[in-house]
């Protein structure tokens, strides 16, 4: 990713991350590359300005205090961050959906991430959640994503290295029917030509790159084939139980097995695979968020939370 690019999304999501108007120093001072002299901040941020209105997105101008003539802020509403797409087919969906993947990932790291803490430390407050257009959490998907929607669309097999469960590595060679995915994460689901079962795969899980090969006459894929059963069929995962602030931590929300009303928080239930991950979307949240259980669980997060207070010393 080029650094104006970068910049453009840090920007654009801080901007839509403010509960109000960002004036330029602010702006300067808490998204990374805006480098050099006054004048040289000033006119990349002309450029940035004039390039996102030109995709389309309304950047307001208002001030800080309306009563007072302050220094004029910027900020990019919610509600006005939305296209509409119209009738599109079923590959453009998969195309954007792709594109919307790309977008999370970019939106959720370090320098995004820094954008937002950087706003905080100087006392304007944001919010991850107000970012509507990364609100639905799905894990980043696979490089090898397009390999196999086309060895699905081309009837070929598809051959790769799989972490099992306990993370034990294993060779599989599978005739792909379908992808899809449940609880933030993409599976494949098709025909394990080893064990001549139909089989899903995580693909997070797949370790390397995916091959694709031939199959002579190709293959049929069965007839009423609902990958969504095959997805409820999937392994046992861990619950974990964490309380939420009411109103905040959407992105925990978006994947909740069950929600409690308990007053000012709300108590959820999330199915989990990978500690490390959930760990990191707990402390993005910061005190908006608290895990209840597993112990092992809230351990690890208690002890990432004094790793990242000693970095601060």
């Amino acid at each position: 990713m080029s650094r104006k690019i970068e910049r453009l999304i840090n920007l654009t999501i801080a901007l839509l991350a403010t509960k109000r108007y960002l004036t330029k120093s602010e702006i300067f001072r808490s998204v990374d590359g805006y480098e050099g002299s006054a004048e040289t901040k000033e006119r990349m941020f002309e450029r940035d300005k004039d390039d996102l209105r030109n995709l389309g997105v309304v950047i307001e101008v208002g001030s800080f205090d309306p009563v007072f003539e302050d220094e004029a802020g910027y900020r990019i509403k919610p509600e006005r961050y939305a296209l509409d797409l119209g009738e599109i087919s079923g590959v453009q969906i998969a195309l954007l959906s792709l594109a919307a993947e790309a977008w999370r990932g970019a939106a959720l790291d370090d320098a995004a991430h820094s954008a937002l803490t950087k706003l905080r430390s100087i006392g304007v407050e944001s919010d991850l959640d107000g970012v509507p257009a990364i609100a639905p959490r799905l894990n980043a998907a696979h490089d090898d994503f397009l390999v196999i929607t086309t060895a699905i669309a081309k009837r070929q097999r598809i051959s790769f290295t799989y972490l099992s469960s306990n993370l034990e590595r294993q060779s599989r060679i599978v005739e792909p029917f379908a992808i899809a995915t449940k609880n933030s994460h993409w599976y494949v689901a098709g025909k394990d030509t080893e064990k001549s079962q139909i089989r899903t795969f995580r693909l997070d899980r797949i370790d390397g790159e995916i091959t694709s090969m031939q199959v002579p006459g190709g293959y049929e894929i069965p007839e009423g084939f609902d990958v969504f059963q095959s997805l409820s069929n999937l392994e046992n995962a861990t619950v974990a139980t964490i309380d939420i602030r009411k109103g905040k931590a959407q992105l925990l929300r978006n994947t909740a097995l069950s929600i409690i009303d308990k007053g000012e928080w709300d108590q959820i239930t999330v199915e989990y695979f990978n500690s490390q991950t959930l760990i990191d979307l707990v402390l993005w949240h910061g005190e908006d968020a608290f895990v209840i259980a597993p112990i092992e669980l809230r351990t690890d997060v208690m002890t990432k939370l004094h790793e990242i207070v000693l970095l601060h010393v």
